[in-house]
């Protein structure tokens, strides 16, 4: 079974770090002044959706399901696509010659990204999620941290205040990317940097192609059950909406045999939750 990593980084080899207009920021924010903003649904209100966006997840049910799992006593069997992406990520960082007082990891689940890093690069970390249990259970790392429970939409901190953000495997469940990326770009300093990877538009393509051959077959015609991913192409587009310049977006592709579409199954409900969340244009 093929997963199709997309990953939205910055050009490490031209230029490091993203030039972006903005109004000349206030002055710096020692980590331990880290100020939040109150926003239209924040901690407190995990379920609210964007106005604007088409909700095809629901986000109380994913933290549900994402609560659920980090409760699992096998959770560690499951997450050896996280803890590899994760490390993708943190090659990526140290390959920019600079350290980070400051960052943040959006939807940080148990950490997966923070475990790789050393207090040399990143001097402190605050990691958000939507599910508390994943913020409880949170893997060992030498790095201080904060965790917060907030969701990628709303995140509650004020402009220009991370030197560096990332985000692993995420950001693929948000109901409107476009402002999640406008939110991030928000909160970092105008010399900051914005390391990412989400699922890309050939995720699960041959459960997808399987499903819609089956249905056909048996009813004449299918529905779509396999959640929708960000096209690798429209990705630039987006970042470049947001804000981002000097950008630039990679496309690893790891790939995960299986026997049969039930294993596979298993491993997404002990991933994420439930063996049918790739079903989310049914009401679950």
């Amino acid at each position: 079974m093929r997963l199709q990593t997309a990953l939205p980084l910055e050009m490490l080899r031209l230029t490091r770090f993203p030039t972006r207009w903005r109004r000349p920021p206030a002055a710096g924010v020692p980590a331990k002044n880290v100020g939040f903003r109150k926003v239209a649904s924040g901690v407190s209100s995990l379920g609210s959706a964007s106005p604007r966006s088409l909700n095809i997840f629901d986000r109380d049910l994913k933290r549900k399901q994402k609560n659920w799992a980090a409760r699992q006593p096998e959770r560690i069997k499951f997450d050896y696509l996280k803890e590899e992406v994760g490390s993708r990520i943190a090659d990526r960082i140290y390959d920019i010659a600079r350290d980070f007082p400051l960052a943040l990891d959006v939807g940080c689940g148990r950490g997966y990204i923070a475990q790789h890093l050393n207090k040399e690069t990143v001097g402190k970390f605050f990691q958000t999620d939507i599910a508390e249990n994943a913020l409880k259970n949170a893997l060992e790392m030498e790095i201080p941290t904060v965790s917060v429970l907030a969701d990628e939409e709303f995140l509650p901190f004020r402009e220009n205040i991370f030197d560096l953000v990332v985000s692993s495997l995420s950001l693929h469940w948000v109901n409107d990317l476009p402002r999640a990326l406008e939110q991030i770009h928000c909160v970092l300093k105008p010399d900051g940097v914005f390391i990412g990877a989400l699922f890309g538009g050939d995720t699960l393509y041959e459960l997808r192609c399987s499903l819609q051959l089956a249905e056909t077959e048996r009813e004449g015609g299918f529905s779509p059950h396999v959640s929708p991913f960000t096209a690798v192409n429209d990705l630039g587009h987006l970042l470049g909406r947001a804000g981002f310049n000097t950008l630039t977006v990679d496309t690893d592709e790891i790939q995960v045999n299986y026997p049969g579409m039930f294993e596979l199954m298993e491993d997404l409900q002990g991933g994420v939750g439930s063996s049918r969340e790739v079903m989310a244009w049914e009401k679950l």
